[in-house]
């Protein structure tokens, strides 16, 4: 009986040493975390752009680390920047977390906004609690353009503005 408790443990033990999370791998005795769903936007990153008559829109985005990238976005008219954002994109267990600061807006105070979908071409932020937006959708087009959108009710009517971008670098 203790035989097999002990040869059991022994297979048990074994078998969950070679286990694979999905989060992880063993390297020796260290333990580097894979960040899947950052690592699914990795397309974000570099620096992207929009120029029209009117202003030119810019969206640059940097890894910041194994967890994180960090963006900015602003608006430029003429050269006065008319609009100014600063962007931490970061995974915490599972889940992708968009979280921005608006200059002159919010007393400058981040708002956080949380991955509800995702695919290879797709994702999607959303905040039902925050004013305008609530909800933050990025598209991938081709691997140098890319389309932002932002919803919500703004004076109580349904609203939408979209950002179609193009990869300078």
């Amino acid at each position: 009986m203790r035989k097999t408790l002990l040869t059991t443990l022994i297979v048990a033990i074994a078998f969950t040493s070679f286990k694979k999370n999905s989060q992880e791998e063993v390297f020796g005795n260290q333990t580097k975390k894979e960040f899947t769903q950052l690592n699914k936007v990795n397309w974000f990153l570099g620096n992207w752009e929009n120029s029209t008559k009117e202003a030119t829109f810019k969206e640059i985005w940097n890894k910041n680390n194994d967890s994180s990238y960090i963006g900015e976005s602003f608006v430029i008219v003429e050269k006065d920047t008319v609009f100014y954002e600063k962007i931490d994109l970061f995974q915490s267990k599972d889940s992708l977390f968009y979280k921005v600061s608006v200059k002159d807006q919010n007393k400058e105070k981040p708002v956080s906004f949380y991955m509800t979908k995702s695919n290879d071409k797709e994702v999607t932020f959303e905040n039902p609690k925050h004013d305008f937006p609530t909800k933050i959708v990025y598209t991938k087009i081709t691997n140098d353009s890319l389309v932002a959108t932002i919803y919500g009710k703004k004076d109580g009517k349904e609203m939408s503005e979209t950002f179609p971008m193009k990869k300078t670098k």
